[in-house]
């Protein structure tokens, strides 16, 4: 397979990365360049700033308690995750790069992969349980508080970590198995890659494209049915909203994942030729979305500012602002 080296006549070294390189005998070498060294300090100011804004989420749920709600606590939840992305996942592959484990595959690489795969699919499913309590907050708000009370989510949350322990144990399971050579050795293996991609991304965006269109839909109706007591322009500019929300939270996530999935799926049918550089480019977008999930999930909402705000200032430490009143 080619793998797109090129040679450096200079030192007889072949450049597979910006941080690697391979001698004649095909040992990896890590000999970063300039380029590699403004990458490294790039990738560490995003994990700088995702452990930072996901500290701001799950300081804010915890201390003010207004943000005691059964969404929050899965606001907090998917912080949990995020920032564990930004404080392990981050320096981990920073470390050990997609190219670096495919020349030097150990056991540590193994642990990193089903760390970042089970971190991850948690944060896809904890934004598919929000689409899900969102339907229920705007399409069935009588009987919300009822089916979307704190039990029901801790209870979800909980299955949603197994859920994603199973699957990135499977992905792992799948790749430990890729040295095989016979034929029915090879059709689980993909099966497996194959169920792993579906069960951890593409059902889960099915389900909150299906989701969002009904939110959608129904705040389309309900901003319709109160024509007679709003002027046209008002009920344009809910319409306008509605859209613009639906259309950052899943276009940012489906930006960030999306790629990343159809590039590896692509890998594992072994189709087509995917550039390393590419592969690692994409895992790392992946991975932004937990530097971005906290821009989305809280900024937007005034009493999250508000409550950033007391933090980032101080103020909290100031005195006892537990049951203050966020705007």
């Amino acid at each position: 397979m080619d793998l797109g080296f090129s040679r450096n006549q200079t030192n007889d070294l072949i450049d597979i990365h910006l941080c690697y390189k391979i001698d004649a005998s095909f040992t990896l070498i890590y000999n970063p360049s300039p380029s590699c060294v403004l990458l490294q300090i790039c990738l560490g100011f995003i994990a700088a700033v995702t452990i930072c804004g996901n500290l701001l989420v799950i300081i804010s749920v915890i201390y003010f308690k207004q943000l005691h709600t059964p969404t929050n606590f899965l606001v907090l939840s998917l912080a949990v995750a995020d920032l564990l992305v930004g404080l392990l996942a981050f320096p981990i592959n920073m470390v050990l790069t997609v190219t670096s484990c495919l020349y030097h595959y150990s056991s540590f690489c193994i642990v990193r992969s089903a760390f970042d795969r089970s971190l991850c699919t948690f944060s896809i499913l904890i934004l598919c349980c929000i689409s899900i309590d969102r339907y229920y907050a705007v399409c069935q708000p009588l009987t919300y508080r009822t089916k979307m009370n704190n039990r029901v989510i801790a209870v979800m949350i909980l299955v949603i970590w197994g859920a994603a322990t199973v699957i990135s144990v499977s992905i792992i399971m799948a790749k430990l198995s890729s040295s095989c050579d016979d034929e029915i050795c090879q059709i689980y293996r993909n099966v497996g890659n194959f169920m792993g991609f579906i069960l951890a991304f593409y059902l889960p965006v099915i389900i909150m494209l299906c989701i969002y269109l009904k939110i959608f839909l129904v705040a389309l109706k309900q901003a319709r049915s109160i024509q007679n007591t709003k002027s046209g322009a008002t009920v344009s500019k809910m319409e306008r909203k509605a859209t613009k929300t639906l259309a950052v939270v899943m276009g940012v996530f489906l930006l960030c994942w999306l790629p990343y999935f159809l590039c590896v799926s692509v890998i594992v049918s072994k189709k087509v030729h995917v550039p390393l550089s590419l592969t690692e480019t994409l895992n790392w977008l992946s991975m932004s979305n937990s530097t971005i999930n906290p821009f989305i999930y809280a900024f937007f909402y005034s009493w999250f500012r508000t409550a950033f705000k007391m933090i980032i200032s101080g103020k909290i430490f100031q005195g006892n602002f537990t049951n203050s009143r966020l705007s």
